[in-house]
């Protein structure tokens, strides 16, 4: 006979109704679009920090924004979609807004040059940031369920 008293049967969560889950897809679809519109606008702003001089030597303070931005937008894909596939929502527009400006115009005009060493640094580190990001995730054990 024990002393302690038997810890009473916990019930299982009910499963949520459809407002919810409605409200839940919602969420997840929001959180989607901002990650790829986040991946947009961390792209347009370091492409812009990559002209960035001072005393007339480039800086490089656009590779430091990449691997920032991008880590975080990583995470909040992943946090916001519920799935590891959510990684891919910010960096393709941010790979796209990066072949788009490696390109030329009709006009001659190239915004990321290839003898600017901070565009090419700013590409290989943004990139590198995502793969890792997704290699991670794909490695990372499955989340438990049970509480």
């Amino acid at each position: 006979m024990s002393v302690t008293p038997e810890p009473e049967q916990a019930r299982p969560p009910s499963p949520p109704g459809p407002l919810a889950r409605t409200f839940d897809l919602a969420l997840r679809v929001v959180g989607g679009a901002l990650a790829v519109f986040g991946g947009v606008l961390t792209a347009v702003v370091e492409l812009v920090l990559a002209g960035v001089r001072v005393a007339g030597q480039l800086i490089g303070v656009s590779v430091l924004v990449a691997i920032v931005a991008n880590v975080a937008l990583g995470w909040f894909a992943h946090a916001t979609v519920g799935r590891r596939w959510a990684v891919v929502l910010p960096a393709l527009p941010w790979f796209a807004m990066m072949v788009v400006a490696a390109g030329r115009t009709d006009e001659g005009d190239v915004l990321l040059s290839g003898d600017n060493w901070v565009g090419l640094a700013m590409i290989v580190a943004g990139a590198m940031t995502f793969a890792v990001l997704g290699f991670r995730l794909m490695l990372a054990p499955p989340a438990r369920t049970d509480g």
